[in-house]
């Protein structure tokens, strides 16, 4: 409602004195404060801020009269009365100083464009120059305890128990008359009242005492601490016709102030509280209707040590209270008891070092005009020492000293809601809120709510720009339009957005009195003292009239609201002297010429729009509707208002004040209309109406005879009349109700939504039978359903099940410590933040409370798409769960085991459950699992559902409240799970979580990280630093290793103890990851067995070294080498027609591509790519580039030559360009990258030019290179395949590494493990099975994939020895063995000799053009175990070091 906002301006009163202002009164407008000290009068002005006037006493008057006490102004504020000490009372007239002569009057730069001709325009922006003039004196001869005004008349109450009543004008002795309090009669009711006085009232006086227009009548707190009502039963106040009522029970009362709006007296008492009451309609008697207190809850220390109440003020709105206590601080609260703001704790009264302020304790208070400022007057000792202070200052100051300044008033500056003078904007789904000079709007990012340029699939109705001013035009938008699409994603920030008020409309119209803003949240309009203006948020421009006369001829009277494109404004025309309901097009200039203007006949006093009808109430307690249509048939559309219906409301209403809100809703009682006709939502069907807090509907009448719809012409439809109004709810704020409709949120947006102050919100919620059946007889068609929450609402958005509000932060400013400390800085700096918050889970239990599951059901299947449905169900749970958990007395019917039934409804139900007891004690499981069922069955469920997360969440659980054994046989099953689904994260919890349980160390920290992520880079730094050329010493390489070993900490899995200390458990977890690597090497899953080893610490080579005669064989090298290429998205080779010479004799181009290809081994590490998830499938993407080159997978093993070679060249010259352009560090992406969007076939990538590019080549040379790289796999897959042949060659595992040296086309790998199979160490087997499946490789290659020939053909010499040294005859083919290195030994180990010789013999033999793509820098992986060092040390080391426990990202 109203909300704190900065810090409180001090006001310095300019003149010198010694006395301190303790009273101010503001006049009427509240344009002028009365401030009294002592002898002193002033009068203040409210903007600019500044003195105007003071009147001083002399000294022989001051004692005479007595100092001043209260003042009180004349209605018009052409006078002012104040009480003095000794009895008098003292009028002074406020005369105008004429000659339109101006106090202040603002100055404007030379060639401003300011309009100066406008009769009073100016006279608007000055404080005026006012006189005071004292008048004669009136004796009242008793101290005098209150004072009030009337119309014509000044009713003083003194201490000897009398009731003066003066006349303004006539203050001879006929205009006076005094009453006795003790010849009123009190009872307890007006019914009662005609046995005579009922209260003893003995030397009782009246102390305090306020007039309530609307109930007629004075609250009065008398003496003796006592409540009262006074009526007058005729129209003049004279001793026989003054009636009172007393409040029972209550004698500690100290202050009152009444609300007229509402029909409220607040009566503060001594014990701190205020009591505010209302008076029985019926009886007359005097109801309590709520307290505004401080509750324990939030305010332990203060709430009964705030002493007595002060003083209690209303805002001019009505709205809110504010009320101070004897002991310091203001507290803010609703009309009907939402408590807002205190200062009586958090940041107002502690500082940042904790220490405790002392609370500003303030001797009168009082709103400024429309409630934005609070002018308040500190007690006279909070100023002392600052002006001692002060004092000591001029002294020490050389300049001539100044007078002491008054440290005179604090005003505080409040922001608002538009809700609070402008009900209207109920309808909307924006938090619009206005201070003084801007608006704050809960607008969220202009691109979600329209994304103009885009075209949608649902088009926003507002989405097309107008071509005048770029803002979105309005269509007529349908029922069931998408308007709060996008809301949700606004609620993330907490920011507003800040619209500053146009300072021209502004200082001449000040104070902002009506705010509004269109549905789409993109126009406001703002209504000042005369005149409007608005803004587009599109175009960030204020329109305002350009003919100032206009403006200054209107005032507004009713209110503001959008429709479509239209300002609807009810105001008054001063030239023409009536009331008029104006619209004016938003796109056109704000001109009366293109304005719609219909006349009316009495005054408004509030607007609503619904759909295209506009409902008015009027000040004759009248309420119209008139319905709108839109023109488009000049050059400026122009809307049509014609009059529907008047329904006549003063049988009901005893005066139009009391009626705080008017508005047209769809929503009524029968529902079974409804559900036949589902338009039928749509049509205005009745008025709400809230008087004075009661919410009162009118429905339409359907008694009588029904004429169906297309019986009637469509220009003579006779509206149906209302019925007899029905009271829906006491103390209701605010209504909150939608024109939209949408079928499957029925529920929520045909609902009535009501902000009742301390009683929360209540929702008035529509139930329906459901799938059309007949309604129950016994069920009601709605119900009012109640419910607490924790914000102050401002709007609802209906579809989103959220309430928006906001609340006050403050901001601690330590600036200043100790006596030097100014008045304003004891407050931190308040800011206002925006809130939200869900209520569906307090209508879902509400609904099961009372046996409605069947339409929480509906409700909550409605909701289920919600982004926060999964949090509604969990809070649910948990509210529920600890009401009944914590509860002294046995609950006879508990709800949580309907709660659970309800939620197990839902596919979220297992996670519910789990997010609910981790989040509440351990102490409350046993209730709610006895509800909900055993977390083993649960467990169960959620590892069927594959809901592995879930389930560890429960085994946390179970681990709680079940036996070691059971939670470790639960773990396991749910490791094994982990293992087989690669959930990696889950599976390193697992392992610490099974340790934990079988060293019993569940209480002591974790031994890794919980959330333990392999280092980026690990494994591949680790591997590629270790790239040692082939040609180095085999002990260059061994000590390499040893100080690599140091050098390299490696990120392992959970830190494995000394042998010695290894304990079962490990041992047990050991056996499930063997047995799961078994399982993938059995299965050919080579780049799972990778990540498995990457991912989990897993030291694969010690495990292969064991295994390499068991399940490390390989059975099938063909199967084997297409399960790779299928894994690792590796393309088969193809054969290049048609390259006839080769452009590569003389290596240029090789050497320099190998050193770029060196380059762009970026540190991309496998982390990145999908390690974390299952592994690929391989569908068609697995031979992405084939298919850019025009192939297939399914012809794929044997592509024609001319067909790949026709689509080659434009294939080539893009990836060319990508190589050779950027010399710095970068990756050639992986296979689908360049295929999927068909950029690179598309020829996209412009061949880069000559100057740019290191190298220029000939179309041949391109073709080749192209190829080569065409036949290569993404690079990740190259890096992780390197990795893995590093591996197997460590662990000694020669079958893996012929398939992979066979998938790379790397010859020397398969040189070295041909020389490798002399070795007396490798057994007889591993020959024949290398022997055998190079043979079955060869076969295939001849029948299916002519691509791998060239390679077979390059390493021809290598098989040809294999064979010899079986002792077979194969007749060597077209090549000679050229120099084949085959003693082992000696300082070279065979693959370093062999490097430089196959280049040899690749240039001299090998087919022109089919030399081997070796671009890959030949030691790019580790030196594998020489014959000096044997396969039994190697697997020693690997073991003992660790080595390569390599977590590989």
């Amino acid at each position: 409602m109203y909300f704190l906002t900065g810090w409180p301006r001090r006001l310095l009163c300019p003149l010198k004195s010694q006395e301190e202002p303790f009273h101010i009164r503001p006049s009427s407008q509240r344009f002028y404060f009365a401030v009294l000290s002592e002898t002193q009068l002033s009068i203040w002005f409210s903007r600019p801020s500044v003195l105007i006037v003071s009147y001083i006493e002399s000294v022989k008057a001051a004692a005479q009269f007595g100092v001043y006490q209260k003042a009180e102004w004349k209605p018009d504020d052409s006078m002012i009365a104040v009480a003095t000490a000794k009895g008098y009372i003292l009028l002074f007239d406020v005369l105008g100083g004429g000659d339109g002569k101006s106090l202040y009057e603002p100055v404007y730069p030379r060639g401003s464009p300011r309009v100066r001709v406008t009769p009073g325009y100016k006279e608007e922006q000055c404080a005026p120059a006012l006189s005071l003039e004292m008048k004669k004196p009136v004796d009242l001869e008793a101290p005098i305890t209150s004072l009030q005004s009337l119309q014509e008349d000044l009713l003083v109450c003194t201490a000897d128990g009398y009731l003066h009543v003066l006349h303004w004008d006539g203050l001879g002795s006929n205009g006076r008359k005094a009453v006795c309090l003790t010849t009123i009669p009190f009872s307890l009711d007006l019914q009662s009242a005609r046995g005579g006085p009922s209260l003893d009232l003995e030397g009782v006086h009246i102390c305090c005492m306020e007039y309530c227009v609307t109930l007629d009548g004075f609250a009065v707190v008398l003496s003796d601490g006592r409540l009262g009502f006074i009526t007058p039963l005729g129209n003049t106040i004279t001793t026989d016709q003054l009636q009172g009522v007393w409040a029972a029970d209550v004698n500690d009362g100290t202050c009152v102030a009444v609300n007229n709006k509402y029909r409220l007296m607040a009566f503060g008492c001594a014990s701190g509280s205020v009591l505010v009451y209302m008076i029985d309609s019926t009886t007359g008697s005097m109801q309590l209707s709520h307290k505004l207190e401080l509750t324990p809850k939030h305010f332990p220390d203060v709430y009964n040590k705030t002493g007595p109440v002060k003083l209690i003020c209303w805002s001019p709105d009505y709205s809110v209270a504010m009320v101070t206590w004897e002991c310091g601080g203001l507290s803010l609260w609703s009309v009907f008891g939402a408590h807002l703001i205190c200062t009586l704790g958090e940041d107002f009264a502690y500082r940042s070092d904790g220490t405790k302020k002392d609370p500003v304790k303030i001797s009168s208070m009082s709103w400024g005009a429309e409630g934005y400022h609070l002018w308040v007057l500190p007690n006279k000792q909070e100023r002392q020492g600052e002006e001692q202070q002060q004092q000591e200052e001029e002294e020490e100051m050389a300049s001539p000293s100044q007078p002491s300044l008054q440290a005179g008033i604090l005003q505080f500056q409040f922001i608002k809601s538009a809700l609070t003078v402008n009900p209207c904007t109920s309808n909307q789904e924006q938090v619009l809120l206005h201070g003084e000079d801007r608006l704050y709007l809960t607008c969220g990012d202009l691109s979600q709510v329209h994304s103009a340029s885009e075209p949608r699939p649902h088009p926003h109705p507002h989405s097309h720009l107008n071509p005048h001013d770029g803002s979105p035009l309005h269509h007529p938008s349908e029922p069931d339009s998408p308007l709060s699409q996008g809301l949700s994603t606004l609620l993330g920030h907490k920011h507003w957005h800040v619209v500053q008020i146009h300072s021209t409309y502004l200082e001449s119209n000040w104070p902002i009195r009506f705010a509004a803003i269109d549905t789409a949240g993109q126009c406001m309009a703002v209504a000042g003292r005369r005149g409007l203006a608005h803004y587009s948020l599109c175009t960030r421009k204020w329109k305002l009239f350009g003919n100032v006369t206009q403006e200054q001829n209107m005032t507004v009277t009713g209110g503001l609201a959008w429709w479509k494109d239209f300002v609807v404004v009810a105001c008054y025309n001063f030239t023409d002297q009536q009331e008029q309901l104006r619209l004016y097009q938003r796109s056109s200039n704000l001109d009366n010429a293109f304005a719609s203007v219909t006349k009316l006949h009495s005054d408004t006093l509030l607007l609503n729009v619904f759909r295209d009808m506009v409902i008015l109430f009027r000040a004759d307690c009248s309420i119209c509707l008139y319905s709108l249509e839109r023109r488009n048939d000049s050059p400026h559309p122009t809307a049509s208002v014609e009059l529907l219906q008047e329904v006549s409301m003063s049988r009901y209403i005893p005066h139009p004040a009391l009626v705080v809100s008017v508005t047209l809703t769809s929503v009524r009682t029968e529902t079974g209309i409804t559900l036949k006709a589902p338009q039928q939502a749509c049509m205005a069907e009745s008025i709400m109406l809230n008087l004075a807090g009661q919410l009162i509907m009118l429905q339409r009448d359907r008694s009588g005879p029904q004429v169906r719809e297309k019986e009637t012409p469509a220009n003579n439809k006779k509206l149906l009349p209302f019925c007899p109004p029905v009271v829906l709810a006491q103390c209701v704020e605010n209504v909150w109700t939608t024109c939209r409709s949408n079928k499957k949120k029925r529920h929520l947006l045909e609902a009535l939504w009501l902000s009742c102050g301390e009683a929360g919100m209540k929702v008035w919620l529509p139930l329906f039978p459901r799938d059309h059946r007949k309604p129950h007889s016994f069920l009601s068609r709605r119900i009012m359903l109640p419910f607490h929450i924790n914000i102050y609402p401002l709007a609802v958005l209906f579809e989103d099940a959220l309430v928006l509000g906001a609340t006050n932060e403050s901001v601690l400013y330590d600036g200043l410590q100790g006596s030097s400390e100014p008045l304003e800085a004891l407050f931190p700096y308040c800011t206002v933040e925006r809130t939200s918050q869900i209520y569906l889970h307090h209508i879902l239990r509400q609904l099961l409370v009372r046996n409605l599951g069947e339409q929480a059901l509906m409700l909550a299947q409605s909701c289920a798409s919600l982004p926060y449905f999964p949090h509604v169900m969990e809070l649910m749970v948990h509210v529920v769960l600890e009401e009944e958990a914590t509860s002294r007395e046995p609950i006879p019917d508990p709800l949580l085991p309907t709660v659970a039934k309800f939620i197990t409804e839902f596919p979220l139900f297992l996670q519910t459950i789990v997010h609910c007891a981790r989040k509440t004690e351990y102490a409350l499981w046993n209730y709610l699992f006895a509800a909900v069922g055993n977390p083993k069955d649960l467990f169960e469920e959620c590892l069927m559902a594959q809901d592995l997360d879930t389930a560890a969440s429960y085994l946390i659980i179970l681990q709680n409240m079940e036996v070691p054994a059971v939670s470790r046989q639960h773990a396991t099953l749910l490791f094994n799970t982990a293992l087989e689904h690669g959930k990696w994260d889950l599976c390193r919890h697992m392992i610490r979580f099974l340790k934990a349980i079988g060293s019993g160390e569940m209480d002591t920290p974790p031994p890794t990280p919980t959330t333990q992520e392999p280092s980026s880079t690990g494994g591949f730094e680790f591997f590629r630093n270790r790239s040692i050329s082939l040609s180095q010493s085999a002990d260059a390489i061994a000590t390499g290793k040893f100080n690599l070993q140091k050098t390299f900490s490696m990120p392992s899995g959970p830190p494995v103890k000394g042998r010695d200390a290894e304990c079962a458990e490990n041992m047990y977890i050991d056996m499930m990851l063997w047995r799961h690597a078994r399982h993938l090497l059995e299965q050919v899953r080579l780049r799972d067995l990778g990540c498995f080893s990457a991912q989990l610490g897993f030291e694969l080579i010690g495990w292969l070294c064991r295994e390499r005669n068991r399940v490390a064989r390989v059975e099938d090298f063909v199967s084997a080498l297409k399960r790779l290429h299928k894994d690792f998205l590796w393309p088969f080779p193809v054969v290049p027609g048609g390259s006839i010479s080769s452009p590569l004799k003389n290596g240029r181009c090789r050497t320099v591509l190998s050193t770029r290809l060196l380059k762009s081994q970026s540190a991309d590490s496998l982390l990145n790519s999908d390690m974390d998830t299952a592994p690929p499938q391989a569908a068609p993407t697995s031979h992405t580039w084939l298919d850019g080159l025009g192939q297939t997978a399914k012809d794929m093993d044997a592509a024609p030559s001319a067909h790949s070679n026709q689509h080659s060249p434009q294939t080539h010259d893009a990836f060319l360009s990508l190589l050779t352009n950027k010399v710095e560090e970068y990756s050639v992406g992986s296979a689908t990258d360049l295929t999927e969007t068909s950029s690179v076939v598309d020829g996209d990538w412009t061949m880069v030019d000559e100057n740019s590019s290191a190298l220029s080549l000939s179309q041949a040379e391109l073709e080749h290179i192209s190829m080569e790289l065409a036949n290569k796999g993404p690079h990740k897959s190259q890096v992780q395949l390197r990795y893995l042949l590093h591996v197997f060659m460590e662990a000694g595992c020669l079958e893996w590494c012929v398939v992979i040296g066979l998938i790379l086309r790397d010859a020397n790998v398969i040189k070295q493990v041909i020389g490798f199979l002399d070795s007396p160490e490798v057994p007889q087997e591993t020959v024949q099975s290398v022997r055998g499946g190079l043979l079955a490789i060869d076969a295939w290659v001849s029948a299916d994939c002519l691509g791998y020939k060239p390679f077979l053909n390059l390493i021809q010499p290598q098989l040809q020895d294999l064979m010899d040294s079986a002792a077979e005859q194969v007749q060597p083919e077209a090549f000679q063995p050229c120099g084949q290195s085959s003693k082992p030994g000696g300082g070279e180990g065979p693959g370093s000799a062999a490097a430089p010789r196959a280049e040899d013999g690749r240039g001299a033999t090998a087919p022109p053009g089919l030399a081997p793509p070796s671009l890959e820098p030949a030691g790019s992986f580790p030196r594998p175990p020489s014959e000096d060092c044997p396969p039994e040390l190697t697997e020693e080391q690997g073991e003992d070091e660790g080595a390569y426990d390599c977590t590989l990202s």
